[in-house]
């Protein structure tokens, strides 16, 4: 299928497996909104319970997002919450990045859809290669690094960690929408239940899932012919 001239959209959701919390606000927004896909944290306690709920419903398209670590922005200063790995270590971040694929297709019984990572760690130097290059093996689109084009504007938070309540609202959701490129877009979300998280991004989770539970949001979509899809059709429409 030639996606020129169409609207593809995939609305993925990041941490699925990362706790209790995130894993409900995941599987609330698949079931009763517009979340068509999930990017999965195998390295947490609720990997199990999201790959279980994964496994019984195929609809909800499941990828790997790879953990290396996590920042957070408190009292003005960058500080690491915790790190796996040293990104600059391109033995090491090999290592990492086969583990966490060996775990996922322990989970899940198969290959991830997609693969993107924590906090974007993806995007550096050597981690780029090293992770475009395994997904190649796959068959399978990384982040930013795809046809995919790739919106991360449904966010409740500025570049420094600032609240930014207004861009998790339902009203900044049907903006996304209304300005959707034509092609194929991957709309990034976080959408989570409960405050069960060490993290700067938490209390923002449940009024994400909200929104993309709003009915006016799945009316926008059917009124505007976007064509909702997970991962697992990327290869069909991108034609590759």
């Amino acid at each position: 299928m030639n996606i020129a001239g169409s609207n593809v959209l995939i609305v993925n959701a990041d941490d699925f497996g990362q706790s209790a919390g995130v894993n409900c606000g995941v599987i609330r927004a698949h079931e009763h909104g517009i979340v068509t896909s999930a990017s999965l944290m195998v390295r947490w306690p609720a990997a199990e319970e999201a790959a279980s709920y994964a496994r019984t419903h195929p609809a909800l398209s499941v990828g790997l997002h790879l953990d290396f670590g996590e920042w957070a922005c408190r009292d003005g200063d960058w500080s690491p919450l915790y790190r796996v790995v040293d990104t600059c270590d391109a033995a090491a971040v090999r290592e990492e990045v086969e583990r966490q694929l060996s775990e996922f297709r322990r989970l899940l019984g198969r290959e991830p859809t997609h693969i993107d990572s924590h906090q974007h760690a993806h995007l550096q130097e050597p981690v780029r290669t090293i992770v475009v290059a395994a997904a190649s093996g796959l068959g399978i689109p990384v982040r930013r690094c795809s046809a995919a084009q790739y919106c991360g504007d449904f966010y409740g938070q500025g570049e420094g960690g600032w609240p930014y309540p207004e861009g998790i609202t339902v009203a900044s959701l049907l903006t996304i929408l209304e300005r959707l490129p034509g092609g194929m877009t991957e709309l990034c979300c976080h959408p989570g239940e409960g405050d069960d998280l060490d993290s700067m991004y938490r209390l923002e989770r449940s009024t994400e899932a909200e929104a993309l539970c709003d009915p006016r949001v799945a009316q926008a979509i059917d009124a505007s012919a976007i064509q909702l899809v997970g991962f697992a059709r990327y290869r069909e429409l991108a034609g590759n």
